[in-house]
């Protein structure tokens, strides 16, 4: 077995793991930290608006030896307005301008050929108006509002209101973060973009949903027994999904990564950068909230209901009277119902964990 599999099944018996639940208020300040910065960012930036959403016009030159920096250039003298230029395949460029209309337009394709030294009749020409783009804005936010709202009546279906709740923080903080990335490196929003932030927000769900199903799982019945409180049971199910969200999280990102560093970055594809962009940061962001925060916020709600409280209350008081007597609250398994399914530890003298649940074979996802 790889080494990377001999941690993974370590870790779904519970013989080492990392206490997440613990540390919570860690993570929580690192995110809260990194998503003031994606809003500040979002606030003094702003989001830069792709054509599409604010209206113009998109000019298509046939072969040129005119380089991008030298199109910018005239382009932006040309119009009065910041240009966006990208090298075709062919030779030619393709030259972007926001906030211009019919005759504007006319003016400047005139202006571009005498620069650019190209007939204007070989000079395409596309027009997109501000209330197409205000339509498709419009339908995009339709969009993410309706998944919201079905996320959250799924989830307090298949599971509970509390898992809902922390699944919808954890979606709102990954488009947060994206968005606010979008706005400090200055990239181009376009329907491309929305895309792509429809898309992470099902990747981020699958992997909160695995942990929340073994977590619903491992705490079937637990308030008869006094073994453990319901946080470390949800810590112990986190560490035992965590080598399978970090492997999906990886097998995603890298053909993304391909997208935005080579395809985006070497190569210049610059069309590219608006959907890999938000993938790649989505992604990663939704693994993250879905290990950091999403299960740590249901442990923090659920340890507020009565008898969850009462729950950590008799066990507390368990094992202060077993360290008294100098023994372990977890010799006696009398009390746990699930005590036939719970995996043995593997070394001897090493603390028992949790219950995966019952009818599971340990190291079987």
């Amino acid at each position: 077995m790889s080494r990377l599999g001999t941690i993974g099944a370590r870790l779904y018996r519970g013989e080492v793991g990392y206490d997440f639940i613990g540390k919570r208020k860690l993570w929580y300040g690192v995110s809260i930290l990194i998503t003031i910065t994606a809003i500040v960012g979002l606030v003094v930036s702003g989001l830069n608006m792709g054509i599409e959403f604010k209206g113009g016009a998109v000019f298509t030159t046939p072969k040129t030896s005119t380089t991008v920096s030298e199109a910018e250039d005239l382009a932006t003298e040309a119009s009065g307005h910041q240009a966006i230029v990208q090298k075709l395949g062919n030779g030619g460029l393709r030259i972007q301008i926001t906030e211009v209309d019919t005759a504007k337009s006319d003016q400047i394709k005139e202006q571009l050929s005498k620069d650019l030294d190209v007939p204007a009749e070989k000079i395409a020409a596309d027009l997109v108006g501000p209330s197409w783009g205000e339509q498709i804005a419009n339908k995009a936010w339709t969009g993410l509002g309706i998944f919201m709202v079905l996320v959250v009546v799924y989830l307090a279906i298949a599971f509970e209101w509390r898992m809902a709740i922390a699944a919808l923080v954890a979606l709102i903080h990954d488009i947060t973060i994206t968005v606010g990335v979008y706005a400090l490196v200055g990239f181009e929003v376009t329907p491309g973009t929305v895309i792509g932030l429809l898309t992470i927000l099902g990747y981020s769900l699958y992997d909160t949903v695995v942990v929340f199903d073994s977590l619903k799982e491992s705490t079937v019945g637990i308030t008869k027994q006094t073994r453990w409180t319901y946080s470390e049971i949800a810590n112990r199910s986190i560490n035992g999904t965590l080598v399978r969200s970090i492997n999906t999280t990886v097998v995603a990102l890298l053909p993304v990564a391909g997208l935005l560093f080579i395809g985006g970055g070497v190569l210049g594809a610059g069309m590219l950068n608006d959907i890999s962009l938000s993938l790649f940061v989505g992604l990663a962001a939704g693994a993250y909230s879905s290990i950091f925060i999403a299960t740590p916020l249901v442990a923090d709600l659920k340890e507020r209901d009565p008898q969850m409280k009462a729950l950590k209350k008799r066990i507390l008081a368990k094992r202060a009277a077993a360290a008294a007597k100098g023994e372990s609250a977890e010799d006696d398994p009398s009390d746990d119902p699930a005590q036939d399914t719970a995996p043995a530890a593997a070394v001897v003298g090493q603390r028992q964990q949790p219950p995966r649940g019952h009818g599971r074979t340990p190291g079987k996802r």
